[in-house]
């Protein structure tokens, strides 16, 4: 589970090993890192150069190696991961849950795994080869497979029992899971449950029947939807045939939701969520590339609509001043309205029976917010230029393009969602072609149409 520091804290730990690293100090570096929490470890290496992390990586005892590799990026633990040898990451990792090693596991190359599974023993390899055999994304890539399980046919007596000589529980147990003796499931017994009732009482008299289990397969949106809604600490993960075959606890899902709140936020930009700060310059260009080229694209449509009306622009000049005003006014309501549809579509809000509603809601509030605007530009215009009828076309145009600009942000998203694009990662490019050519569009055409009869 990933830990939050503060910032003025990160910046002075990356300061002060940065400082003793240039020092050549290594048993100095060695116990200032001793001293630090994984997760602000991890953000130390993310914020140095690639060639000076396995300086640090080296100085790390094995224990606290394999939490640190948790608490990195994505991109940032792969390519560190990538550069150890076998025997050094099994020396990491060993110490590590299944689910986490996993994680740990997907960032190397398909060659290089069987080196790494065969130098692990038989259990723990099936294990993690039940785990890895799921997708990331879904409930079987977040589970766990680490479960407390008790038959109902017992006494609550006999469960206590059981779990003192067991010694340990895993964390976030909040409830132990009931199956038969096939291990399908059947429901829960909350430890509040367990410690509030007489022993002599048996589990089937107190479990709870009314808990569903989460299906495998189930996409981790979904999952994260069901414990935000229900409130979960931890939920039992099944098969078809409802065998039982681990369990999902809150913090993997409170990372899950921090890495979908960070891809939509980068999204919007067109960077990757796990770019590496200082990682390769190759691997950061041909990211950023891609986005940056569809960008010129829709700007060249841009510039096109634009050119068609260059004799209006030639002749009023007052028309190029005026003109990006329509288009960043009409861009503006139309973000609005496609964050709040990409949200209420993260938070399963919407659907065929409400989205004309809210068309229609969004374009009224485009239609109000642009006659207000637009009578106060239309005053300020017709002060500067001193021409009511310029005044009164731009005042249109930002009507025009703030209705259009809202009813684009919500239908942008909901299209693009139903041809199998994220909303959040090609919403924004769009939605800028669009308040861009329909601003540009109304306020040089009415201006053609009206000031050069």
């Amino acid at each position: 589970m990933q830990h939050t520091i503060s910032d003025s804290d990160s910046r002075f730990e990356i300061g002060a090993l940065q400082a003793v690293l240039e020092s050549g100090e290594a048993d100095t570096a060695r116990a200032t890192l001793q001293g630090m929490h994984p997760a602000e470890i991890a953000n130390v290496l993310e914020g140095i150069p690639e060639r000076r992390r396995l300086i640090v990586w080296q100085l790390l005892d094995d224990a606290l190696a394999g939490d640190v590799l948790i608490e990195l990026n994505d991109e940032s633990r792969d390519t560190l991961v990538q550069k150890l040898g076998s025997d050094d990451l099994l020396q990491a990792i060993q110490h590590l849950e299944v689910d986490d090693i996993a994680d740990v596991l997907q960032g190397l190359p398909e060659a290089a795994l069987p080196e790494v599974l065969a130098g692990m023993d038989k259990q723990n390899r099936q294990r993690l080869e039940s785990v890895l055999s799921w997708p990331e994304d879904t409930a079987g890539g977040l589970m766990d497979l680490d479960v407390v399980t008790v038959r109902a046919d017992v006494t609550l007596d006999v469960v206590l029992r059981y779990l003192r000589l067991k010694g340990e529980i895993p964390r976030h147990t909040d409830r132990l899971i009931v199956v038969d003796r096939f291990d399908h499931y059947l429901g829960v017994l909350p430890i509040r449950r367990l410690l509030s009732n007489d022993s002599d009482k048996r589990v089937s008299d107190v479990m709870r029947l009314d808990v569903e289990p989460i299906p495998v397969e189930t996409d981790q949106h979904e999952v994260i939807r069901q414990f935000e809604e229900r409130d979960l600490v931890s939920a039992a993960v099944v098969d078809r045939e409802r065998r039982l075959l681990g369990r999902i606890t809150i913090d993997d899902v409170v990372d899950a939701m921090r890495d979908e709140a960070d891809q939509q936020m980068y999204s919007l930009a067109g960077v990757s969520t796990e770019e590496d700060l200082f990682g390769s310059v190759i691997n950061a260009s041909r990211r950023r590339a891609v986005w940056l080229g569809i960008n010129l694209l829709t700007a060249l449509l841009a510039a096109w609509v634009i050119g068609r009306f260059d004799v209006a622009l030639d002749e009023i000049v007052a028309l190029a001043i005026l003109n990006p005003v329509v288009a960043s006014m009409g861009g503006i309501a139309g973000s609005q309205t496609l964050t709040l549809v990409i949200r209420g579509q993260a938070l399963g809000q919407l659907s065929s029976h409400n989205l004309r509603w809210l068309l229609a809601k969004e374009v009224w509030v485009g239609l109000l917010n642009g006659t207000l605007w637009a009578s106060i530009f239309a005053v300020i215009t017709y002060l500067w230029f001193d021409d009511l009828q310029l005044g009164l076309i731009i005042g249109a145009a930002l009507v025009i393009n703030m209705t259009a600009a809202t009813a684009a942000g919500v239908a942008v998203p909901t299209l693009l969602r139903r041809f199998g694009v994220d909303p959040a990662l090609a919403g924004s490019v769009v939605l800028t072609t669009v308040t861009d050519v329909v601003g540009f569009a109304s306020f040089l055409g009415l201006a053609s149409a009206v000031l050069l009869r």
